[in-house]
């Protein structure tokens, strides 16, 4: 008798389990994650010489995936938030293309329409990370989704694209990295 009891408790839990579950409302999908990556380096770690200013300056192979709905445009940003006079850029891309997906190791050749503004040396192009000797600094390199093409030109630096950014931005996927001077 005391295992009859036992055997219907188990059903009778069974089934409560199975009515609970059934009234659950499934969950909905997670949205895609909009991520950038390289083979440069990894995230959060130290940046190999070759992208900086110690070696060839030229800018790291980049590519993402799953842009938000409704990108139109790509904007790139790399700068460094440890400068001592304020935020140093040392890339500034924007318009780039909503269907581009990657760039190439030192691109120099980009979608038509793309625009190469000024990086805090005041030049349209990469240059890598170059902090004072003796200490460390952290970069971000920034891949804004943008819901239209920016009216900006190629003076255009990076304090005024992201301003220009604000009310267009609609999604971001970052990658940092560590660079020191200490025995260049």
């Amino acid at each position: 008798m005391r295992y009859l009891i036992l055997l219907l408790s188990g059903i009778l839990s069974l089934q409560l389990s199975v009515l609970t579950f059934a009234d659950t409302p499934a969950k909905p999908a997670a949205a895609p994650v909009f991520t950038l990556t390289t083979d440069a380096f990894l995230d959060t770690g130290a940046l190999p010489v070759l992208y900086t200013c110690d070696g060839k300056d030229v800018s790291p192979h980049l590519s993402w995936t799953t842009p938000p709905a409704k990108t139109q445009s790509f904007a790139i940003i790399v700068d460094d938030k440890d400068a001592p006079n304020g935020v140093f850029y040392h890339w500034v891309v924007f318009n780039l293309s909503g269907d581009t997906k990657d760039l190439p190791e030192g691109t120099s050749q980009f979608p038509p329409g793309t625009i190469i503004g000024l990086n805090s040396w005041k030049k349209a192009q990469y240059n890598g990370p170059c902090p004072p000797k003796g200490s460390v600094h952290t970069y971000w390199l920034t891949l804004y989704a943008l819901d239209t093409k920016l009216s900006l030109g190629s003076t255009t630096d990076g304090k005024m694209l992201e301003e220009a950014m604000k009310n267009h931005t609609l999604g971001t996927a970052k990658l940092s990295m560590v660079y020191s001077r200490w025995l260049r």
